[in-house]
């Protein structure tokens, strides 16, 4: 589209607002954007409508149909109640709602409650910010056809999003992803029932909470090593965010007596004052409480993002400095700690399986399989580890996890759980301190068993319709220009999920993917052991590249040596993709 169409269609979509049944201070808004000479706020803010996408509906906010406002939010409401009205002719039906610390989160969520209310749909809505995996955890135990969670996660503070839940907790997969964005394109703003009901909603609160924490602690694997370390020192952040109660609640539940907090950061708020980005997998995001840990001699550092599922961990390396867990350790450690305690305490059934995403590193796989574990692959986002489960009911569920920062180490919630996951992971330290060891210890140990693997993801930034487009070539490119030799390495394996084939490049054979659905994913396996993996973001404007590599380690004072060959491989598969 050329750009005087662009600007064509976004002065009619922006005049449709402005002439429609829209509040004041929108429209003022809207003509203060029509009026700058400067039209590319305007453009970004109506060339397209917000659309479900991995994490849902997710954007800045202000006015128009790019943005989240009430009116997108109340588009998206109303078409999800028209949705589950349609699908649950006759049946009562109810939803669970929560929010978390974000600005205008609460103000979202009330106006989520009152439309579902209005459209006859009790609305469960909690009392106060409540952790992601809590509110997917309420719709199971409250019977709830479908759930909303007002967030952006990690985003920066400019942004809000609005993730939709089915009735088993998870977020909405295909085929009712579709048919709600179907629905949601169909509502127009004079349809939305904005007058909610307050008969039809009702608000959670601590007996929730105990539910959900009673719960969380029969995760419990080594109580006996929790007594005995009941005084490991935690240092936990919530980074401002929504498990500032729940986290160290979840602590003390499981015995530990010792958690030192940030008071700075215990503060609730959405403009994330103390960090750039309140994003776990940022290092400067954990300065603060890395310098808390160093002056409290603490065992381990632990923080969340603003909603509560995603899972940051710090430990102190071989040379006494505090050093993040990736998100791919982060999940090594847990699978392994999950099914090597399972197996010492004879709870492994022998129809036991955990899920990874295709991004997420491979020894992940080679750590269930050595233990005659088996492991699925799913697409990036927990509903589809969520969908793995509702796929495999008569198997026994040991933990999920992406490369991400986030894992799910049960199947009471159906998305990534922070709360689990600080709990789980104190105890693994717990373990290791019974032993004389660390996490760090623990992880070496691991990779000398199972082979080393080192992973790094870079992403590319390109905002607006351009930038949108470029991604687009960019994915073009790899796709139909497929490269030959990486780093030296052939090429010997490429998945292309767009067309759910894998191909072998030499030979030209094709097989089938096992994925029912699509996704906008290359992978490029080479001879080395290597793996790169392309996909654009589905919630952010970003192309994203993963890199593993692997190499021998024999033993764990080799971890340096290894770790800067491995680092020496990824930089040179960098720039062979003239990435740099």
């Amino acid at each position: 589209m050329e750009q005087k169409d662009i600007i064509e269609v976004v002065n009619t979509k922006a005049n449709e607002w402005l002439n429609g049944n829209y509040d004041e201070d929108t429209k003022k808004t809207i003509s203060a954007l029509m009026n700058k000479e400067d039209h590319s706020d305007l453009i970004d803010s109506f060339y397209k409508d917000l659309e479900f996408g991995t994490g849902g509906l997710r954007g800045k906010m202000g006015p128009g149909t790019n943005r989240m406002n009430i009116y997108t939010v109340g588009a998206a409401t109303q078409g999800l109640a028209n949705y589950l009205n349609e699908c649950f002719v006759g049946e009562e039906i109810s939803i669970c709602i929560g929010y978390d610390c974000r600005n205008n989160s609460k103000l979202f969520s009330d106006t989520v409650a009152n439309i579902f209310s209005a459209n006859g749909i009790k609305a469960y809505i909690f009392d106060d910010l409540r952790p992601t995996p809590e509110m997917s955890f309420a719709i199971r135990q409250l019977g709830c056809k479908s759930g909303v969670i007002i967030t952006a996660s990690h985003n920066p503070k400019e942004y809000n999003g609005y993730k939709a839940y089915w009735d088993d907790g998870s977020q909405i997969v295909t085929p009712h992803d579709k048919n709600i964005i179907d629905a949601v394109k169909a509502v127009t703003v004079d349809e939305i029932k904005f007058e909610g009901n307050p008969d039809l909603i009702e608000v959670l609160g601590a007996e929730m909470d105990k539910l959900y924490l009673d719960t969380v602690k029969t995760l419990s694997l080594s109580p006996e090593s929790i007594k005995n370390q009941k005084d490991l020192k935690i240092v936990f952040t919530p980074i401002h965010g929504t498990t500032v109660k729940l986290v160290p609640d979840s602590l003390k539940n499981y015995g530990f007596e010792n958690i030192i907090h940030i008071p700075e950061q215990d503060v609730v708020d959405g403009n994330f004052p103390t960090v750039v980005s309140a994003n776990p997998e940022e290092p400067e995001a954990l300065k603060m409480a890395i310098d808390k840990a160093k002056e409290v001699d603490a065992d381990l550092v632990m923080a969340c993002d603003p909603d509560g599922d995603r899972l940051g961990i710090a430990v102190t390396n071989d040379k006494g400095e505090w050093e993040i867990i990736n998100g791919n350790q982060t999940a090594l450690i847990f699978t392994h700690y999950l099914i090597t305690r399972r197996r010492e305490l004879g709870l492994l059934t022998g129809n036991d399986y955990v899920v990874k995403t295709i991004v997420t590193t491979e020894l992940f796989k080679d750590v269930a399989i050595k233990n005659n574990v088996e492991c699925f692959d799913a697409y990036t986002g927990f509903k589809w580890i969520a969908d793995v489960i509702r796929k495999n009911p008569d198997k026994n569920y040991i933990g999920g996890g992406e490369e991400s920062f986030g894992y799910m180490p049960g199947d009471f919630t159906r998305d990534k759980d922070a709360v689990s996951s600080c709990s789980i992971m104190a105890e693994i330290a717990a373990v290791a301190k019974d032993q004389g060891k660390n996490l760090f210890d623990i992880l070496k140990e691991i990779y000398v068993e199972y082979g080393f693997s080192r992973e790094k993801m870079i992403y590319i930034v390109r905002e607006g319709l351009s930038g949108s487009k470029e991604i687009e070539q960019m994915m073009h490119d790899f796709r139909f220009n497929r490269p030959k030799i990486i780093n030296g390495s052939p090429v010997i394996l490429v998945k292309d999920y767009s067309i759910r084939k894998a191909i072998n490049p030499i030979s030209g054979e094709e097989t089938e993917l096992d994925f029912e659905t699509t996704a906008d994913v290359l992978q490029f396996f080479l001879e080395d052991g290597s793996k790169i993996s392309v996909r654009p973001s589905g919630t952010e404007p970003k192309i994203k590249f993963y890199f593993e590599v692997r190499e021998d380690l024999n033993k764990t004072e080799d971890f340096y040596n290894t770790e800067a060959l491995a680092d020496k491989k990824i930089e040179g598969i960098i720039l062979s993709l003239k990435l740099n």
